[in-house]
């Protein structure tokens, strides 16, 4: 890239991996927002960006059209997502900006923090620890904290036809449970007979589940996709998790069957309008929330920021990064 300066200037926008960082600063000068508690300001995004060749980005990181024009020598837009829903990708390629994310190895710690969410919320664990904090402890065998077991339950995977949706699935078997999926377009039967899935519609999937976990991708199909006609056709003493996106599920509906009793409960890791939730869904008892922890093991954050850096030094020495999604602006 012509006239390209000889230590970059990267400007990382939360702390990462320290091997990630190490190896950022044998190439270039290096500036990390330090707060890592809660996302980056727009107006500090844009500042640093003004003065930056390179962004490191993260998947909360709202890359739009006024931080990509904020600096119109920008070189490149590394993001530590999987997808880039969060960048202007068409604001980027009219800047000649490439950009690149990470392939999906995010599969098995999602799948733990899934299978993690329906436990905690079947079997009351966040109500109980918070008990015990206060001082309460209502006896071995007291009906205070009754949950719902989930061994040998029915659990039903939309989009579970998909990385992370396998991944529940082969979890849930260890459970004993019945694994069902829906998707638009059905699974090869290999596929099914290798994981233990069986094919559904939708709607008897949700009629019939004690788990209806969502792993379909957010596009205009899916969003709202499941709202009050869905939630209507689960069980009372069914429980809806989400590790996938947030705007699957219309919110305000979520809110509705909940205080309805509608369905028992929910576990969700993502929001429709994150990084805000939903005030409801904060007082709910019956609800388990935590803040888009899908990725978050040592291991895996450490594997993707390594893999940003990946792409910087492949850009960097005129090479095509391994996972650019506009390709076109490094012409030839």
């Amino acid at each position: 890239m012509a006239g390209k300066p000889t230590r970059p200037r990267i400007f990382v926008t939360q702390p990462v991996a320290e091997s990630a960082l190490e190896r950022l600063r044998t190439i270039g000068s290096v500036k990390v927002h330090p707060d890592d508690s809660k996302i980056i300001p727009k107006t500090v995004l844009i500042a640093a960006v003004k003065k930056a060749d390179i962004l490191f980005c993260l998947l909360h990181d709202r890359i739009d059209r006024a931080v990509i024009a904020a600096n119109p020598k920008l070189m490149h837009i590394a993001s530590q997502s999987i997808s880039p829903s969060n960048v202007d990708v068409a604001a980027a390629t009219a800047q000649r900006i490439p950009v690149t994310v990470v392939p999906p190895v995010t599969t098995e710690a999602t799948a733990d923090l899934n299978f993690g969410l329906m436990l905690a919320v079947a079997r009351r664990i966040g109500e109980g620890d918070r008990l015990v904090r206060v001082g309460k402890f209502p006896g071995g065998q007291s009906r205070h904290l009754l949950g719902a077991s989930v061994w040998g339950k029915t659990i039903g995977l939309i989009g579970g036809g998909g990385l992370i949706g396998k991944a529940v699935a082969r979890r849930a078997h260890g459970f004993g449970m019945r694994v069902l999926y829906w998707t638009p377009r059905r699974k090869p039967e290999s596929e099914e007979r290798e994981v233990g899935l069986t094919f559904v519609p939708l709607d008897q999937l949700l009629q019939e589940s004690d788990f209806v976990s969502l792993h379909q991708p957010l596009n205009a199909a899916t969003r709202h996709q499941i709202g009050a006609r869905e939630l209507g056709l689960m069980k009372k003493t069914a429980f809806l998790i989400n590790t996938a996106r947030g705007a699957i599920v219309d919110e305000a509906a979520l809110v509705r069957a909940l205080r309805a009793k509608k369905i028992a409960g929910a576990g969700l890791d993502v929001f429709e309008h994150e990084p805000k939730v939903h005030p409801e869904l904060k007082r709910m008892k019956n609800v388990v929330i935590v803040p888009h922890l899908g990725s978050a093991t040592v291991e895996v954050r450490e594997e993707m920021a390594n893999i940003v850096v990946d792409n910087i030094v492949a850009l960097r020495e005129g090479k095509r990064p391994p996972n650019i999604v506009n390709p076109e602006v490094l012409g030839g």
